[in-house]
């Protein structure tokens, strides 16, 4: 299979451009990606993973931009397909591609994974949108930066957001049996079904820290159930994307509450600086057995890959 290129000049008459500014916001992840994304994903960064003779592959820029959206909006590969499809702000955010641009089976974005998994970057495209975050330590954290919109738009995908996305993954992976018995260890009043940010008043920070807490025990609960099973591959994947989820962007205190780390690039990592040793009394949580051979990899990416299991 040939790099497919993406079109960078559209028909004036059935531009997504025309009908999206004014309407999308220019701060939102699709204006964002809309300015930015042939320079943050262009086809050529993706070279290596394709080869000089075959059919032309559906251009790398685009599907890079459906795979960020994916992740942002919590959808399936089928999902994020049919979006990318229907919904012209996903065309927009692609580029500014016409109404009429053809789509792509979800079979694309599992390529793709396997693709990059295989490469030498595996973690390119969104290495791109959180090196820069992670440096200025916004991992984790909501911080409005007027000079780089687009690490602000990834930041606003806050941590509770992640590790609830993280225990829905949890669920939808395990099936009616076992997902009866995770069930039965969840403390929020919450079903976990639906996708998106909890509900909370964000602006109080005795609120804030409930939530944050509350979804750290809900998620410690199920990697306790699910801790020394014999697991299929799916429920697998999705308990080390929450146990990496909640060790990479939480910390408890020494009053056993769950706070979001305020941790910069430098100390991101420490979460992998080896397997669990039992000499120390945090390492001695049969949660953290998850994160045994896990590669330091950002959450985001890891679940990226992992989503193909629940598509």
């Amino acid at each position: 299979m040939t790099l497919g290129l993406a079109p960078k000049q559209g028909d004036l008459l059935c531009s997504t451009v025309a009908y999206c500014e004014g309407r999308v916001p220019a701060d939102s992840i699709y204006g964002v990606l809309h300015r930015e994304c042939f320079s943050l994903f262009p086809d050529e960064m993706f070279a290596d993973l394709f080869t000089d003779v075959g059919r032309r592959s559906v251009p790398p820029m685009i599907v890079a931009v459906v795979m960020v959206l994916q992740r942002i909006e919590g959808c399936s590969d089928r999902e994020a397909v049919d979006r990318f499809a229907f919904d012209a702000r996903w065309k927009y955010a692609a580029g500014g591609l016409d109404f009429d641009y053809p789509g792509f089976v979800h079979t694309v974005l599992v390529d793709m994974r396997a693709r990059l998994a295989a490469s030498k970057r595996p973690d390119r495209i969104f290495e791109v949108t959180l090196q820069a975050a992670r440096k200025a330590g916004l991992v984790g954290r909501k911080r409005v930066l007027d000079s780089t919109p687009l690490y602000d738009a990834v930041a606003t995908m806050d941590t509770v957001t992640l590790v609830r996305s993280g225990t829905r993954g949890v669920f939808k992976a395990a099936g009616t049996d076992l997902g009866a018995e995770l069930r039965a260890v969840i403390g929020r009043d919450d079903d976990y079904a639906a996708a998106g940010k909890p509900v909370c008043d964000y602006d109080d920070p005795v609120a804030r820290k409930v939530l944050v807490d509350a979804l750290a025990k809900d998620a410690l609960g199920l990697l306790g159930v699910l801790d020394g099973r014999g697991l299929d591959e799916a429920v697998t994947q999705a308990g080390k994307l929450l146990a990496t989820l909640v060790g990479q962007d939480l910390d408890e205190g020494a009053d056993g509450v769950f706070r979001i780390a305020r941790r910069v690039a430098k100390d991101a990592g420490d979460l992998h600086r080896g397997p669990p040793n039992p000499a120390r009394a945090q390492d001695r949580r049969p949660w953290l057995r998850w994160l045994q051979g896990l590669m330091p990899i950002s959450a985001l990416s890891l679940q990226c890959r992992a989503s193909s299991n629940a598509a």
